[in-house]
């Protein structure tokens, strides 16, 4: 069976996790469940519609959408992303053969693991402030063999000097995340399920969304390597203010080089290249 249908059947049939690692758990709707033979996003989508709707779920349609998406679109297209970077560069990566990754708030660890998987040569630096998070990532990783290419590292990347403990392992070729990116004002506008499954801390992403992102954009000169690249997922709303806050941040030598949109067309994910040389001083402290 493939990778999505296993995930659709899992969605499908109840599965999920609670405790703020981006999760979710609906055994409470099995009365709703569909016939097994429902696969596809299009009916994955009309049916969690139909069961919102009985529920007295807002915007059932957008609802349903955000959560197919985030169990199959918004992780698969930035992992596909990644993926299409990595096999079109040129340049040269990782003492391996293989990129040297960062994931900045790796959750589950569900992007990390399925770039190790797709790329066997890769490594990966995954980070994550939330202790859950850390024993989920490192869980899922034993479970699928990939231990001897991760490192799981606790950290919160808004402390101050946070990017010194990653300097050991070299500057990286690859910065992915999905980070909080949620408008602070937009939070108690949320649907009630995603309220009831996600941790605040994983979706509040400050006053406009921008908090994590713009530290792991003043980060990243220092431990991504020339012509390395971040992979980011926003808000709709953030290429044109992530466009502004770097031009107004040249010291970084980040330029928003694409933008892509999500299944529903909504300019939702972020290529950044690092043009200017690695910043070497701090990299020797």
């Amino acid at each position: 069976m493939e990778l999505g249908d296993r995930m659709l059947r899992a969605l499908l049939s109840g599965l999920g996790r609670k405790g703020g690692t981006r999760g979710w758990a609906f055994s409470s709707w099995q009365p709703y469940l569909p016939l097994a033979g429902l696969l596809s996003a299009t009916e994955v989508v009309s049916h969690w519609t139909a069961v919102f709707e009985k529920r007295g779920i807002p915007e059932a349609q957008a609802s349903s959408e955000y959560i197919v998406a985030h169990v199959l679109g918004a992780k698969t297209e930035l992992v596909e992303w990644v993926l299409k970077e990595v096999t079109q560069s040129s340049c040269p990566m990782g003492a391996q053969g293989g990129p040297l990754i960062l994931e900045v708030g790796c959750g589950s660890g569900a992007i990390s693991l399925s770039l190790l998987t797709q790329l066997p040569q890769s490594r990966v630096i995954a980070v994550d402030k939330g202790e859950a998070a850390i024993c989920l990532t490192q869980e899922n990783a034993q479970r699928l063999r990939l231990l001897d290419r991760i490192q799981i590292v606790p950290l919160d990347v808004t402390l101050e000097g946070s990017w010194s403990h990653l300097l050991p392992w070299g500057p990286m070729d690859l910065v992915v995340s999905n980070p909080p990116y949620i408008f602070h004002q937009d939070m108690e506008q949320l649907a009630p399920e995603i309220r009831s499954y996600e941790d605040p801390v994983a979706l509040d992403g400050g006053e406009e969304g921008m908090d994590i992102i713009t530290h792991i954009l003043a980060l990243a000169p220092w431990l991504l390597k020339d012509s390395g690249s971040i992979f980011l997922e926003v808000d709709p709303r953030h290429p044109e203010l992530v466009g502004s806050w770097l031009q107004s941040r040249p010291d970084l030598s980040l330029d928003l080089v694409a933008v892509r949109k999500d299944f529903c067309g909504r300019p939702r994910f972020l290529h950044i290249r690092r043009s200017g040389p690695q910043c070497g001083c701090l990299m020797e402290a």
